[in-house]
Protein backbone atom coordinates (compact mmCIF):
# COMPACT_ATOMS: atom_id res chain seq x y z
CA UNK A 1 0.00 0.00 0.00
CA UNK A 2 2.69 2.47 1.19
CA UNK A 3 5.05 2.00 -2.05
CA UNK A 4 2.09 2.66 -3.91
CA UNK A 5 1.44 5.97 -2.79
CA UNK A 6 5.35 7.16 -2.88
CA UNK A 7 5.27 5.97 -6.67
CA UNK A 8 1.97 7.84 -7.01
CA UNK A 9 3.14 11.00 -5.32
CA UNK A 10 6.39 10.85 -6.94
CA UNK A 11 5.37 10.49 -10.49
CA UNK A 12 2.19 12.97 -9.76
CA UNK A 13 4.79 15.94 -8.64
CA UNK A 14 7.50 15.15 -11.69
CA UNK A 15 4.16 15.55 -13.84
CA UNK A 16 2.96 18.91 -12.29
CA UNK A 17 6.61 20.25 -12.74
CA UNK A 18 6.63 19.14 -16.23
CA UNK A 19 3.19 20.52 -16.63
CA UNK A 20 3.99 23.74 -14.81
CA UNK A 21 7.55 24.16 -17.38
CA UNK A 22 5.41 23.00 -20.62
CA UNK A 23 2.54 25.80 -20.09
CA UNK A 24 4.82 28.62 -19.30
CA UNK A 25 6.45 27.82 -22.33
CA UNK A 26 3.71 28.17 -24.05
CA UNK A 27 2.15 30.69 -22.12
CA UNK A 28 5.51 33.02 -22.47
CA UNK A 29 5.67 32.24 -26.56
CA UNK A 30 8.85 30.35 -26.29
CA UNK A 31 7.78 27.03 -27.39
CA UNK A 32 10.60 24.77 -28.26
CA UNK A 33 11.35 21.13 -28.61
CA UNK A 34 11.97 20.65 -25.09
CA UNK A 35 8.73 21.90 -24.34
CA UNK A 36 6.80 19.73 -26.59
CA UNK A 37 8.51 16.85 -25.37
CA UNK A 38 7.65 18.07 -21.84
CA UNK A 39 3.80 18.08 -22.59
CA UNK A 40 4.00 14.86 -24.93
CA UNK A 41 5.84 12.97 -21.91
CA UNK A 42 3.67 14.26 -19.28
CA UNK A 43 0.46 13.28 -21.29
CA UNK A 44 2.18 9.40 -20.86
CA UNK A 45 3.91 9.35 -17.84
CA UNK A 46 0.35 8.61 -16.02
CA UNK A 47 -0.37 5.91 -18.12
CA UNK A 48 3.02 3.92 -18.07
CA UNK A 49 2.99 4.26 -14.28
CA UNK A 50 0.14 3.14 -13.62
CA UNK A 51 0.41 0.14 -16.10
CA UNK A 52 3.48 -0.61 -14.76
CA UNK A 53 2.12 -0.72 -11.31
CA UNK A 54 -0.71 -2.90 -12.72
CA UNK A 55 1.53 -5.73 -13.20
CA UNK A 56 3.82 -5.30 -10.64
CA UNK A 57 1.84 -3.54 -7.57
CA UNK A 58 -1.70 -4.92 -8.28
CA UNK A 59 -2.32 -4.36 -4.46
CA UNK A 60 -1.02 -0.63 -4.66
CA UNK A 61 -2.80 0.09 -8.02
CA UNK A 62 -5.36 2.15 -6.30
CA UNK A 63 -3.45 3.79 -3.85
CA UNK A 64 -0.67 5.03 -6.46
CA UNK A 65 -3.72 6.18 -8.50
CA UNK A 66 -4.39 8.34 -5.08
CA UNK A 67 -1.19 9.29 -4.71
CA UNK A 68 -1.00 10.91 -8.35
CA UNK A 69 -4.16 12.91 -8.02
CA UNK A 70 -3.22 14.44 -4.16
CA UNK A 71 0.05 15.04 -5.61
CA UNK A 72 -1.11 17.13 -8.75
CA UNK A 73 -3.88 18.73 -7.33
CA UNK A 74 -2.41 20.29 -4.16
CA UNK A 75 0.79 21.77 -5.65
CA UNK A 76 -1.71 23.30 -8.59
CA UNK A 77 -4.06 24.75 -5.58
CA UNK A 78 -0.96 25.94 -3.85
CA UNK A 79 0.49 27.88 -7.24
CA UNK A 80 -3.79 28.98 -8.57
CA UNK A 81 -3.82 30.68 -4.20
CA UNK A 82 -0.52 32.23 -4.45
CA UNK A 83 -0.70 33.90 -7.57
Amino acid sequence: MLIGLVIGAASGFVQFWMLARFTKAVTGGGLDRKAVFLGVFQFFLPLAVLVACAFLLRDSLLWTGVGMAVSLSVPALIRYVVK
